[in-house]
């Protein structure tokens, strides 16, 4: 594998929601919702072009990680602006071989160095916990109703990033998806057939 990392570009779109597509086809529901959510970040301003990141092994494009601005809001309604990472996904014949961890390391690098004070996920603790992704629990902070759990993480991009921020995780909008909207997207890729499985939310 020669494999190297590099922004994503309009050439790239249709090809990247077809690798999310793939990596995400019916591991948490039925089918999968989050390469209309990658296509439609894209054209929101939470968009963040700079963190938006492909994995190539020679000339094909294997895996990308995308980043929206998201915001925390204080009791006091105090508003501070963190990074909400997400979706990333590798083709699934790419699994396994670090290509994720290479993305998460290199975009939170890039994400430290212009200027963000965190960054937050929804995701398998045992998978984050290797990036430094803490629950949040301990920064308290809370989703946006008011809940946690350990698969909401935070990581703070330098040390006291967080200092006196507390408060409720608000994403951005983009990630709310109505079938309506997802079954007219999907007319635009090949049929594949959707699963109910075991391991599945």
């Amino acid at each position: 594998m020669n494999i190297s990392i590099r922004l994503e570009n309009e050439n790239d779109f249709r090809n990247v929601e077809n690798i999310i597509r793939e990596a995400f086809w019916d591991v948490y529901k039925p089918g999968c919702v989050e390469h209309l959510i990658v296509h439609k970040i894209r054209k929101v301003s939470a968009f963040i072009r700079e963190l938006d990141f492909i994995a190539c092994d020679g000339e094909i494009t294997i895996g990308n990680i995308i980043y929206s601005k998201a915001k925390i809001i204080s009791e006091d309604n105090e508003e501070f602006q963190v990074l909400c990472m997400g979706p990333i996904g590798v083709l699934p014949s790419y699994q396994g071989k670090g290509i994720g961890t290479l993305l998460i390391k290199h975009s939170v690098n890039v994400a430290r160095t212009l200027g963000y004070k965190a960054i937050i996920i929804f995701g398998n603790p045992n998978y984050y916990h290797r990036f430094g992704f803490e629950s949040a629990e301990k920064y308290n902070i809370q989703t946006s109703w008011g809940a946690n759990f350990e698969a909401f993480m935070v990581l703070e991009l330098y040390e006291g990033s967080l200092k006196g921020i507390s408060g409720k995780y608000y994403e951005d909008s983009v990630f709310e998806v109505d079938d309506e909207e997802l079954n007219i997207f999907e007319k635009q890729f090949p049929y594949k057939e959707k699963h109910i499985t075991d391991t599945q939310l």
